[in-house]
């Protein structure tokens, strides 16, 4: 009897201690459920209007957005239009001795000739447009080190003999004149892996070297009247990728 009463009398108090520490430990959640029915009941409306409140908000906002975007882009597309390049028919020169490959949608044309007994292909790049802004004119001693003001198209000539070994250069394409900035001699089933000797800086070599080479793919048809044609075709070449670039863009959007 005394044991069944000390047992009971230690339940009563370990309990009541017990829901003292589950209630304060309940967290905002349960507290909510545990209040007046008015009270869970705002709970709940709450908890059901804000997501949905906030997908709507989401989705309007978006096709706004979108909207808005369009119309910039019909906006630039129609200025594009307008432009004095996109429409531009490239009249190839009589004179010009390349054949040129021009795949739409890519920042790059080939070009390709016979010479001898030589294959010439020719890559050439859109040209690095400078404008007025970016005119410095030189060092702040008023030596120039670079060449202010001229755009230049950038070049890579290769030179193949059959089977054997090729050169290569690369070239800098400014108005009437063609600066080699490297050139190397490279076998043409090479690996990429393999790191053969390419040979000393192009500015390195013997200075009659460096004109005799100049003189090499003049002859080859890399010379300024070729590179003039190249500058304007290229710069309209862009023009025209734009205009696509931006149609395209518009049919995404459109979607």
């Amino acid at each position: 009897m005394a044991v069944a009463s000390i047992l009971r009398r230690a339940s009563s108090t370990v309990v009541p201690l017990a829901l003292r520490v589950l209630r304060t430990q309940t967290s905002f959640y349960h507290s909510a459920l545990l209040a007046p029915s008015s009270s869970r009941r705002l709970a709940q409306e709450f908890c059901r209007r804000v997501p949905s409140s906030w997908s709507c908000f989401s989705s309007t906002a978006t096709k706004g957005e979108d909207a808005r975007l369009l119309e910039v882009i019909k906006s630039e597309i129609k200025c594009a239009e307008e432009s004095d390049y996109h429409d531009l028919k490239d009249e190839v020169p009589e004179n010009f001795p390349f054949e040129i490959q021009d795949n739409p949608g890519e920042q790059t044309i080939s070009l390709k000739r016979q010479y001898d007994d030589e294959l010439i292909t020719v890559e050439v790049h859109m040209p690095d447009l400078v404008t007025g802004e970016e005119r410095d004119g030189g060092d702040d001693d008023g030596t120039d080190t670079e060449r202010p003001g001229q755009s230049a198209l950038t070049l890579v000539v290769n030179i193949a003999k059959g089977d054997g070994p090729c050169l290569e250069f690369c070239c800098s394409a400014y108005p009437d004149e063609v600066t080699i900035d490297s050139m190397s001699v490279k076998e043409q089933e090479a690996s990429e892996e393999q790191l053969a000797y390419e040979g000393p800086d192009f500015s390195d070599l013997d200075e009659n070297l460096q004109k005799a080479f100049h003189k090499y793919l003049e002859l080859r048809g890399i010379k300024g009247s070729t590179t003039n044609f190249l500058h304007e075709y290229m710069i309209n070449k862009d023009s025209r990728e734009y205009l696509n670039w931006l149609k395209n863009l518009k049919k995404f959007v459109e979607k």
